[in-house]
């Protein structure tokens, strides 16, 4: 056990294979064929033929055969605490397996998953034999042992055992391990039946006999429920760990490229200085250039807007960053014509002006002031 438990991985589907010298393997008639009544009285009866709790077995049954008086059920049961110690390499290193049933059970289920069949093979350094129905083990022997004398008073006392239990005498299937291969002759002339020569199934047949505790099925899907999570945590873990290389990426990537247009602009720093400079005094530059702000011009629209002779321009001043015209207007309302007039004159729309309230005269005339700057 220790060999085979050191060659199991993690996540291998375990089946553990009892010895019959592990189980006791019972034989019951039951008087009913509904199947939701086997299990209590399936415990009721290892109860009676057992020495010890119930409590302290673990226990699974097969049906063998079924008709209208009653049904015929193989019982076999195990002691949780020989269950224990014979799995305990398995159980050190974490291994829980999925299903334990009887060796002898998984070889009736190979070769003869039909009929009456004798199995004789060695376990360990002992020579056991199983009476199989139907591929299920139905009673079981260990020999005293394994020279032909042996087998002349064993088997004979194992064909009584079955005919008081109800199972005929007579096998038509004989299955001897071919590790004894020396006793064919003699099982021959037990049995007045030619032994069939089996080696070792691998995989044997699947069987439905389950002896896995229920403590230990917890146990089970405790550690798979375990596993479970330590896999999403596991993919969790992945997935932020490429998010942070991601973001990472992303942040060298940014460096770099900002980096490069740092040095793009401070390559080009000259050129734009230049460009700038050229555009300043391009502006300053823009009135002595540009006809629209030549004085005789504004000059001349400005005349254009007046409303009439009782507004007149006494002050023109000019300078780059603007125009003032000081006049004065018989009313105040030629005054404010005459600015309404400057504003929409299109010739002037380069400007943008501004005037502030008439003063009165002391004769009524208004005095004002109208200035503008470029938009």
């Amino acid at each position: 056990m220790e060999e085979a438990a050191a060659l199991l991985r993690a996540g291998d589907d375990l089946i553990l294979g009892l010895p019959v010298t592990a189980v006791l393997a019972q034989r019951f008639h039951l008087p009913t064929i509904e199947q939701s009544e086997f299990p209590e009285m399936v415990r009721i009866q290892i109860e009676k033929a057992l020495p010890f709790s119930a409590d302290e077995v673990t226990s699974d049954f097969e049906v063998i055969e079924q008709n209208e008086n009653g049904s015929v059920v193989s019982a076999v049961a195990v002691r949780n605490e020989q269950l224990a110690q014979l799995a305990a390499p398995l159980l050190a290193r974490g291994y829980i397996p999925t299903q334990i049933t009887v060796y002898a059970s998984q070889r009736a289920s190979t070769h003869a998953p039909e009929g009456r069949a004798l199995l004789i093979y060695p376990e360990g350094e002992q020579l056991v034999s199983a009476v199989t129905e139907n591929g299920k083990v139905s009673l079981t022997r260990t020999m005293e042992g394994v020279e032909p004398q042996h087998l002349q008073s064993d088997l004979p006392q194992l064909t009584l055992s079955a005919e008081l239990q109800g199972i005929p005498g007579v096998f038509p299937n004989v299955f001897l391990d071919e590790s004894c291969y020396e006793l064919r002759d003699t099982v021959q002339d037990i049995l007045t039946s030619r032994p069939e020569l089996v080696g070792v199934e691998r995989p044997p047949a699947s069987v439905k006999l389950n002896l896995l505790p229920q403590s230990w099925r917890d146990r089970r899907a405790q550690l798979a429920r375990r596993g479970e999570w330590r896999k999403r945590l596991v993919w969790a873990g992945g997935v932020y760990a490429g998010i942070f290389l991601l973001a990472l990426l992303y942040l060298v990537f940014t460096r770099l490229q900002i980096g490069r247009l740092d040095r793009a602009i401070a390559q080009d720093a000259p050129k734009i200085e230049f460009v700038r400079a050229a555009e300043a005094n391009w502006k300053s530059l823009a009135p002595a250039l540009d006809a629209r702000y030549y004085p005789v011009e504004i000059l001349l629209h400005l005349y254009e807007s007046l409303p009439s002779k009782d507004v007149r321009i006494t002050t023109y001043n000019q300078s780059a960053r603007q125009i003032s015209v000081d006049g004065e207007a018989n009313t105040a309302a030629l005054a404010y014509q005459f600015a309404d007039k400057v504003k929409k004159n299109s010739q002037l729309q380069i400007f943008q002006f501004t005037m502030a309230d008439p003063r009165i005269l002391a004769n009524g005339h208004a005095q004002f002031r109208l200035e503008g700057r470029p938009k």
